[in-house]
């Protein structure tokens, strides 16, 4: 297993205050999803996590990973564009 790292960070809001945090691989994403995440249970948060533990097992590209985690962070209001 790899961290898989993404070609450019993903910036998420996290907790009451709004914590910001910049997501650089898909080990990271996957502790953010399994640890701090809004919306947990969602298609899309399921989907991003699949995506990257695909992505830490080389079955997938980082960046599919990590566009699978931007757009549940943006469904859970989470992303900071």
């Amino acid at each position: 297993m790899h961290e898989a790292w993404f070609s450019r960070p993903v910036t998420v809001a996290i907790g009451i205050s709004g914590e910001i945090n910049n997501v650089c691989n898909a080990s990271q994403a996957v502790d953010m999803l399994t640890k701090h995440w809004r919306s947990s249970g969602s298609q899309k948060h399921l989907a991003a996590l699949r995506a990257c533990r695909q992505a830490m097992n080389g079955g997938i590209a980082a960046d599919v990973a990590r566009d699978a985690l931007v757009g549940a962070a943006r469904e859970a209001h989470m992303l900071v564009e």
